[in-house]
């Protein structure tokens, strides 16, 4: 059982006794009564729980000076909130996702994704903000009352690990945290997330400009969906339910001008760009790397390559590579070996699959293994697909490959076993590639371009974009002379 559902399980019988409490509790932000379902210390507790289980999919990203960075301005932004008397904890996770959320009770995450796409202390702000904004009018509480708690922690797991939907969990509350919480309670965290701001120090209209960035990303991923051939993997979350030149967005944000304190803005951009320096970029050691069409997974200590010009996308339990006309799919996984049988019989026991044909023993190196076909359901309906399983130490790596054209069934058979045949340890020369990516700030000189500086970048996917979006130049910007910008090494 997969652990977000695990922990559903172990939380049913709390649920159940919250399902039947219906009291009426002050909210803290307008002082009136609002209808809810559980208690603050019935909310603490979920967060709590939910927390562990975060963690447990998503690890914290290890750097002790951001986490120390991003607590003492969440920290910052809470003493001036509207409950204050909360402990509240402010985590970076490990993960590639644009994103940031916060749980009941005081638990709020950014993800190293969107920090690299931050340019200043007050944008970091301003993320956090909303999302204190969420805890303290109690949202996923408020929302909640009219659906089962469940589904709210469902979704919060799904929302971390990038799992959209588990189980059946499809009621309001739900989506509440995948895909914001609807227009009025996204407009109050705003409105919140603003005044927090201004009494902290900082310029609530850096709001206005994290929304900016991530509607160029929203942008720049419809744009290469489109070139793709594929449905964009469009943001939902924080600010998603902004239109662009959101009127009453920016009527919340220029509200809170009058909670200034002072006559300085806090922005801090040069001290928070230094802290982002050498930030992990794209794919981590611990999830594998990608290099334009070869995969290296330095903890697993493997590589293959998939074939040139395919669309490889490292999802959390499996690797797909997708054909560039979208009519063929590689997929491989890996599994633990409990047992010592032949490579056919775990196909047939384990893998469970029947009426194997043109089967035949495989051999990559000094690796054994099997490949052979059956009939299985996959994204294209019931095919005719492809598989080989090769053994090595304690794990079987499972390739499969599939043709959308059921006619041509085997079109890609050659180029799935060139996979496969590729696959083997990991070797001196591979160490340079099997490295992360990560940023670093320079002082740009005099005569930097984004397409030079692209030209040596080791971001494989258009990378001019790609550091315009990073420094908030996209679509056309160019470095100033002496401007600390963010590069990929």
């Amino acid at each position: 059982m997969p652990a977000e559902l695990k922990y559903i399980a172990r939380c049913a019988a709390l649920l159940a006794m919250a399902s039947l409490v219906q009291a009426c509790a002050t909210n803290p932000v307008t002082g009136s009564s609002d209808f809810v379902l559980i208690s603050e210390e019935q909310e603490i507790a979920l967060g709590r729980q939910a927390n562990t289980e975060i963690l447990k999919e998503t690890p914290v990203y290890e750097d002790p000076e951001l986490e120390k960075l991003v607590q003492q301005v969440g920290e910052k932004l809470a003493s001036h909130s509207h409950r204050p008397e909360l402990l509240y904890r402010f985590k970076v996770l490990d993960s590639t996702t644009i994103n940031a959320f916060a749980l009941p009770g005081g638990y709020v995450y950014i993800t190293r994704g969107l920090l690299a796409y931050l340019n200043s202390e007050a944008e970091l702000a301003a993320v956090l903000g909303h999302e204190i904004g969420h805890v303290t009018a109690r949202h996923s509480v408020r929302q909640q009352s009219t659906a089962a708690v469940t589904g709210i922690l469902g979704a919060v797991v799904a929302a971390s690990t990038g799992v959209q939907g588990v189980g059946t969990l499809t009621d309001m509350a739900s989506t509440a945290i995948v895909r914001g919480y609807g227009r009025d309670h996204e407009l109050e965290a705003d409105r919140l997330g603003a005044e927090y701001l201004a009494k902290s120090g900082y310029d609530p209209d850096a709001m206005l400009e994290v929304v900016g960035v991530l509607k160029n990303q929203e942008a720049f991923e419809t744009r290469v969906a489109e070139i793709e051939g594929r449905q964009a993997n469009v943001y939902h979350g924080l600010f998603s339910t902004h239109p662009d030149n959101d009127a009453r967005f920016q009527e919340v944000v220029n509200a809170a001008q009058h909670f200034k304190t002072g006559t300085t803005n806090r922005v801090n951009r040069e001290s928070f760009l230094r802290t982002l320096d050498g930030l992990t970029f794209g794919d981590s050691e611990r999830e594998g790397i990608i290099r334009d069409n070869r995969f290296y997974d330095k903890p697993l200590d493997f590589t293959l390559t998939f074939p040139e010009n395919w669309r490889i996308e490292n999802q959390q339990e499996k690797i797909l590579a997708i054909s560039p006309d979208n009519d063929g799919l590689i997929q491989m996984s890996i599994a633990d070996l409990n047992k010592r049988i032949p490579p056919k019989q775990f196909m047939e026991q384990r893998m469970r699959l029947k009426n194997l044909r043109q089967g035949g023993t495989f051999k990559t190196g000094d690796l054994e293994g099997y490949t052979a076909i059956a009939d299985s359901n996959t994204t294209f309906g019931i095919r005719a697909v492809r598989y080989v399983v090769i053994y090595r130490n304690t794990s079987a790596y499972l390739i499969a490959c599939a043709a959308k054209n059921n006619k041509d069934s085997r079109h890609f058979d050659d180029a799935m076993l060139a996979t496969a045949r590729s696959f083997r340890g990991l070797t001196a020369a591979d160490e340079p590639y099997a490295r992360e990516k990560k940023l670093a700030v320079i002082r740009a000189p005099r005569g930097t371009s984004y397409s030079g500086l692209a030209a040596e970048s080791p971001i494989s996917n258009y990378p001019e974009i790609q550091l315009r979006l990073l420094n908030d130049a996209y679509p056309d910007g160019e470095p100033r002379v002496s401007q600390l910008i963010k590069v990929v090494h």
